[in-house]
């Protein structure tokens, strides 16, 4: 592992940057990964449906949209043990809360004092809309959030983490793709589970850029062996050095 300090993120503000690519905890527990055709999903157990909505980054309605699905190899382990995301990051030892999004990967990671409790899938902003890597930190939350771009736009379990551009966390739609305005979005268990974990003024480190013009990386069996590698990921060094609610 290697650690740099005073260096630049994408944002132009001085960070501490953690750079190291770990084996994921799903390869320590002798966990592999192949494709299957979707259909019939009723061979899954509800149980094992959900956990497909998470290695494949899609609703329950999207999953069964695609011709073919990431599987695991077994299905007995806690669902932390399936995270691409590190079990621990030293960096964030020192944090009581830390919300990391992976954008390539298109995940997120809830962290206490360095430890993984909480992980998801994400849909982040599309093409043409793509969200920002960087710091925030959650400012407010609402139970159902009006899109006040589009009224037809209903965001439940809604946390902001952006007030200057309106950027949050919340359920919607996943596709298993990047789709979204440049918020967000998550699993309904997971903007709900969100809603009532996170506090004002918990770091978000947005890390990464997601490539559009490859194939879906996490559909690659091969990906799940390598780990995540979140070089330059920014880490604020005091809650000083992060955004302020606007």
């Amino acid at each position: 592992m290697q650690l740099w300090r005073n260096a630049k993120s994408g944002c132009g503000k001085g960070v501490v940057l953690f750079a190291f690519t770990l084996s994921l905890a799903a390869q320590l527990n002798h966990v592999s990964y192949h494709l299957e055709p979707t259909e019939p999903l009723s061979r899954f157990s509800p149980k094992q449906r959900h956990l497909l909505q998470k290695l494949n980054r899609a609703d329950a309605t999207h999953l069964s949209r695609w011709k073919r699905l990431i599987v695991p190899n077994r299905w007995d382990l806690e669902e932390l043990a399936y995270s691409p995301l590190p079990r621990f990051i030293e960096q964030l030892s020192d944090r009581p809360q830390t919300v990391v999004v992976d954008l390539p990967a298109q995940v997120f990671g809830a962290y206490e004092f360095q430890t993984l409790v909480r992980w998801g899938p994400v849909s982040s902003g599309g093409l043409g809309n793509a969200t920002p890597p960087g710091r925030y930190r959650l400012n407010w939350n609402a139970r159902v959030r009006i899109s006040s771009v589009d009224s037809s736009w209903v965001m439940p379990w809604f946390f902001n983490f952006d007030s200057a551009i309106g950027y949050g966390f919340h359920q919607y739609t996943l596709p298993g793709q990047p789709a979204s305005h440049g918020c967000i979005r998550l699993l309904e268990s997971d903007a709900k589970w969100l809603f009532g974990w996170g506090r004002s003024g918990t770091p978000v480190i947005v890390h990464g850029h997601y490539d559009f013009s490859n194939p879906r990386p996490w559909m690659e069996p091969i990906w799940w062996s390598r780990g995540i590698n979140l070089s330059g990921a920014p880490t604020a060094t005091s809650d000083s050095d992060l955004e302020e609610p606007k």
